[in-house]
Order: structure tokens, then sequence, then C-alpha cells
């Protein structure tokens, strides 16, 4: 039954979905191939796109926000794509739609937020902040910390604007314009799949909100890709989706008596904590994109009765594994192609009746705001009581 649900999902691509007002960025670059690839997906989709994004990599930032002190660049950007001496703050020549920034990933947010949209586009704030795909050789706890993808959505999701981020085991990152129109082995560009992945997750989830917010204020979504090996092989070009928990893992260090120095080590799981029982035989186990729903919020609730007890499952869309439903179906769809000389439609999803283990929920979390005003109200009345 799961099954057939998830392929109701896919099927319908040519349903119409509301174009949004989106900001992509990455701490890869702007012209990093991912991020562009993105782009291309997104706007194909229908939605009015903006990137702004660093000049050159910048990844192990966290949340610090750096601005630049000179109005030039002082040295080229990655990959020779801007020169030195030209702007700090640029537009691509080819694309007005394309921005680069010479500043932390926090920074490209608060300027796009603060001054690009507001003055060069036609929306002073967007619906959606989408950061990434970065690449990046493994998750952890740790990196949603120090990661620059993670402090982009960060600022994103405390400025009240949902935000989503994307990491991808396709850990070195390379320019746009090398990007694949077949691999040796006839596939599309691993930046290619990753993008249409991206893209496909993405718009499940603005489907799923049905012209709300994407996601509940406070809210943001951390998505692991795994490595795709579509360079070599199509032994993982199509991932699933599976829920998945990050915080989980344990930062642990590891002291080499020979060298005397420490090494960084953390949990098992390169893509979030999924659950093993969760992947059937007919799916490599490394070869799973795990999707984590995580909150910022630094207030802590000073009494029981105000504790948010939503189920996060009721803004998980259908495409996203849950409860350890099998069999698992790819990411891009159940007989999705990525054959190089393949047409693929864009990844418009419908919105399905979800299964029956989903509709006992009391309450979505999408209509969160109003559920947490009468919990606030509860706990004033009892406050009041108990005084």
């Amino acid at each position: 039954m799961q099954l057939l649900h998830i392929t109701a999902a896919f099927a319908a691509l040519s349903s119409a979905v509301q174009g949004l007002n989106i900001l992509i960025t990455s701490d890869d670059g702007f012209g990093a191939a991912n991020v562009r690839e993105l782009y291309k997906q997104m706007v194909s989709l229908g939605h009015n796109c903006y990137v702004v994004a660093s000049v050159a990599a910048l990844s192990p930032v966290g949340v610090h926000t750096a601005f630049t002190t000179s109005s030039k660049l002082l040295t080229d950007g990655d990959w020779g794509l801007i020169k030195a001496g030209a702007p700090s703050l640029g537009v691509d020549p080819n694309d007005t739609h394309i921005w680069y920034y010479n500043g932390t990933s926090t920074a490209q947010v608060v300027i796009a937020l603060d001054y690009i949209l507001p003055t060069y586009a036609k929306f002073p704030t967007p619906d959606l902040v989408i950061s990434g795909p970065n690449s990046v050789s493994d998750s952890g706890a740790l990196l949603h910390t120090v990661s620059g993808t993670m402090g982009a959505t960060y600022v994103a999701i405390e400025r009240g604007i949902p935000a989503m981020a994307f990491w991808t085991g396709n850990n070195v990152p390379i320019p746009y314009p090398w990007v694949n129109a077949s691999t040796k082995v006839g596939l599309q560009d691993p930046a290619t799949i990753t993008a249409r992945l991206a893209s496909t997750l993405t718009q499940a989830f603005i489907a799923k909100a049905d012209g709300n917010r994407v996601l509940p204020p406070g809210y943001g979504v951390l998505v692991s890709l795994p490595y795709i090996t579509s360079y070599t092989s199509d032994a993982c070009t199509n991932p699933p989706f599976v829920l998945a928990r990050e915080s989980s893992h344990e930062t642990r260090g590891s002291y080499d008596t020979k060298s005397g120095l420490f090494t960084r080590l953390h949990g098992t799981a390169e893509n979030g904590e999924v659950d093993p029982s969760w992947v059937d035989d007919a799916v490599n186990p490394s070869c799973v994109s795990s999707v984590t729903i995580f909150s910022v919020d630094y207030d802590a609730a000073w009494r029981r009765e105000c504790f948010n007890i939503s189920d996060v499952t009721a803004i998980i869309p259908l495409i996203v594994h849950i409860n350890g439903s099998t069999p698992l179906t790819g990411g891009l769809g159940p007989n999705a192609s990525v054959s190089s000389n393949s047409s693929h439609p864009s990844a418009t999803i419908i919105i399905t009746t979800p299964p029956s283990s989903q509709t006992t929920l009391a309450r979505s979390i999408a209509a969160g705001a109003h559920w947490s005003f009468g919990v606030a109200m509860f706990c004033l009345v009892m406050a009041v009581l108990t005084v």
C-alpha cells in the first residue's frame, strides 16, 4: 500500500504547483556545478530563483558572519571565474539572477535579504532558502555547528524564512562548465543527478505545504545525499529518501600515542542515523539519502505543558520513507532514468492521500503557529493558577 501511495506521488508530473520565490546559496561558490544545476532544475519547475553565493569555497565557517573589508577582490575567485580586481559584489554576466559576494556563508544570506533581493529582485523576502547542495565528505552533529551550509540555513530560519540544506557525498566541487552531458558510462553527471534529487524533494515539500508555508516557523530540513556513482557505474544513481536523526551522532577524539596527536571521530552513519532495518535487500545500504527535520529554538520550555509534542512526520512528504516502510523507492521515482540521452520530466509532485498511519495525527505541524498559541495560553493560565 505504501508503494502505491509513493508511486502515485510521482505519477502526475504535469500537475502544477505554485511557483515560489527562492534564494539559493552555497559555500562551494557561486560557480559550483551543484548549485548551478539545482538553479536550472528549480527554474524549470516554474520558480523565481536567485543565487547569491561566495566567490570562493568557504565551508567550515559555521554561523560566523564576515563581510569583506575591500570593495575589490584581492585574489582570483575559485576556478578563475572572477578575477582579482573585480568588485567584491557582482553579478554573473550571463544571468542577472546569479550573484557572488566575497564573504562567509551567513553573509551571503544577509546581503541577499537586506540588499540584493530588495534592490534587484521582484520580491524582498523569499518563500524558501536552499543552501547547497554542497560537497562534504561526511555529516554528523559537529558539522551542524561548523558547517557553512548549516550556518546559512540558520540565518534564514532565524529571520522567519523556511530553509533546506543539502550535502552530497561527492566531496570534490567542480565548476559548472565541467558538467558532463554524458559520463563515460553514458549516464548523467553526478551534479545533474544531485540537483534532480534535491529539486524533487524540495518540490515534494512545497506540494505538501499546499500553498502554505513550506515549513513551520523555526523548522528546517537537512538532507545528506550519498556519493553518486554515475562517473563509473549506476550502482548509486537513484537513492531513496529516508527519515533520519542527525543529533544521535557522538563526536569523540582518538589519541595516537606515536604521533601525540588527536583525530576527530563521530558516529558510524555518514548520511545521518538511518536504522539499518529500513534498508531492504534490494538497496545498497550506503546508497540512501537521509532527511532530517531540525528546529532552531534556543528558548527552553519552562513548564512541561509547554513542550511542542507534535509529530514531525506531519510535514514529511510521501517520497520520504518513515517508520521502516518498504520497499524503498528511489528519490527520483520508481522508474526514473539517469541515462544521458533521457529527457527526464520536471519533478512536479502532487499531493495524495497519506497512509492510515499518518492520518491519525491529531494535528499537523503546518498548523503549528495556531497550536503553539493555544499551548502558550494554556501555560499562561496554568502559571496564574499556580501563583
